[in-house]
């Protein structure tokens, strides 16, 4: 089917919404009855009332996981018989692209072309890989002497809560569950109440695959209610978390107060993007900066906020993103051709909107964007902003914005541009732009970050890490080092005496 020439609005006219959360493999309302309102943001359209999960519907959850595993159903299947089941749950994702593209884009406002290009395939293929590679992981044996024999084996370590963000509802769903169901763990999930809905259909589609109930379970509701419950819960073993660096210092804190579970967390970013006189394609480098910066609204932990330029190319380059941004424009989320779509609540658009008015106060200069519009549609919309002569000190080149905002600072050498990008609370991701092959090598081993990209930004893979240094977490997502945190090591030795 040609889906550019599918009527996304009258689709999202007809869908419909199922908004209780999914427990023991079955749909069921909050145990309080509770609901609250999901509500589009492309225009303020009410979506239908989701369970607000609390305290009560944890506890069923994380009960309905930790029965799935001790009895398991899932745990105690060979891994060549969770692949077959996890790949069936992949292939289900991809025939309910439409369905899940639609909803990811009602819910939380990014543009329907990437909801179908980007995050429905990328959740299938994370799905997929590690089905495919828990049945060729192998154990160990230690090299001890011949009176012994050491095994070093990785166990599922049980229920794992996983609390996932609004940026990438599906993706960051996908990046927990696939090492996390592929090493035999049960998880309790509890998506944003920004964007929960695309979570709770992932969970029917994995039933569906063969998925035994209670393997799975998502919980929708608030942080301070559904989040916290899950990570204080006794009964859990670890949490998986991708969100901001506030919260996810309660997170640690909730696993000091509870049974000192493991807490991974995956947190903001500030990321540099760095551009030295050297590169020989400055065209190439803006159209990519405006690109990284700009995609899914700003709403990206790796967005490269920080655009740093040597002050001998500084005002060309920065007129060449400033020509990138009518690209951007924000347009409705539902058309095939819009790039730029809403921000995914007005609470988040007030806070894009509170920083752009603290960049002019403290002296930067807007050189492109910086408002609100279509503000007739009743959605949440921000133009692409460009602020200039930005200084390292301001909130803006200092804190995570989450929105479409771009801050420039210049530098005059190669000791200063890595002074600048080291010098923030995060350590997510950075980008360094030069022709000299040494140079390269040099800031790339010198910038505290989780990802350098050099030459380019954001290509990306399901078999490399994403995690950060400093304040932007200690957890990995992707690639065979994901199994970490869902697996304990157990060592167990044998003696073996003499004949």
């Amino acid at each position: 089917m040609d889906t550019a020439r599918i009527d996304w609005h009258a689709r999202a006219a007809a869908l419909a919404f199922d908004g209780r959360a999914f427990i023991d493999g079955a749909r069921v309302a909050a145990a309080d009855g509770e609901t609250f309102a999901c509500r589009s943001p492309i225009d303020g359209r009410s979506l239908c009332e989701v369970a607000r999960g609390r305290q009560a519907d944890i506890d069923a959850a994380v009960a309905s996981a930790r029965r799935a595993f001790d009895d398991g159903r899932w745990a105690a299947r060979a891994p060549a018989v969770r692949k077959k089941v996890l790949l069936r749950f992949a292939e289900n994702i991809l025939a309910a692209r439409e369905e899940l593209a639609l909803l990811e884009t009602l819910d939380m406002g990014k543009p329907i072309q990437y909801s179908l290009s980007v995050d429905v395939p990328a959740a299938a293929r994370c799905i997929a890989w590690y089905a495919e590679a828990v049945d060729k992981l192998y154990d160990e044996v230690a090299p001890t002497g011949p009176q012994a024999l050491a095994l070093v084996t990785r166990e599922p370590m049980g229920v794992i809560g996983a609390i996932v963000p609004w940026n990438y509802p599906m993706i960051m769903a996908a990046w927990k569950l696939g090492p996390a169901l592929a090493a035999g763990n049960s998880v309790v999930l509890k998506p944003s109440e920004k964007s929960p809905l695309t979570a709770l259909r992932l969970a029917e589609l994995a039933l569906d695959a063969g998925l035994p109930p209670g393997v799975l379970n998502v919980v929708p509701g608030h942080g301070p209610e559904a989040g916290e419950a899950l990570a204080l819960h006794a009964d859990v073993d670890a949490i998986g978390f991708t969100g901001s660096t506030r919260t996810g210092r309660r997170m640690l804190e909730y696993a000091g107060r509870s049974n000192l579970k493991r807490v991974y967390n995956e947190l903001g970013g500030k990321s540099a993007f760095i551009v030295f006189p050297d590169f020989d394609d400055l065209g190439r480098a803006a159209k990519t900066a405006a690109g990284a910066m700009y995609f899914n609204q700003g709403e990206s932990c790796n967005a490269p906020s920080r655009l740093l330029v040597h002050e001998d190319i500084a005002d060309e380059f920065v007129q060449a993103v400033v020509a990138q941004l009518p690209r951007y424009a924000p347009g409705n989320p539902l058309d095939a051709a819009t790039v730029m779509g809403a921000l995914v609540d007005e609470a988040q658009m007030s806070t894009v909107l509170g920083y752009i008015e603290a960049g002019r106060a403290e002296g930067a200069a807007c050189l492109a964007g910086g408002q609100r519009v279509r503000a007739e549609t009743g959605g949440l919309y921000v133009e692409p902003t460009l602020f200039d002569g930005v200084r390292h000190e301001m909130r803006i080149a200092q804190e995570e914005i989450f929105g479409p905002v771009l801050s420039v600072i210049r530098f005059r050498d190669e000791a200063e541009a890595l002074s600048l990008a080291n010098g923030t609370s995060y350590g997510l991701q950075a980008s360094v732009w030069s022709s000299n092959i040494n140079r390269a090598h040099r800031v790339a081993r010198a910038l505290k970050a989780g990802t350098v990209h050099v030459n380019q930004y954001d290509e990306d893979d399901i078999t490399v890490p994403f995690g950060g240094y400093k304040q932007s977490g200690n957890g990995r997502d992707k690639s065979l080092h994901a199994f970490d945190k869902y697996t304990e090591l157990k060592t167990t030795w044998v003696r073996v005496d003499g004949a």
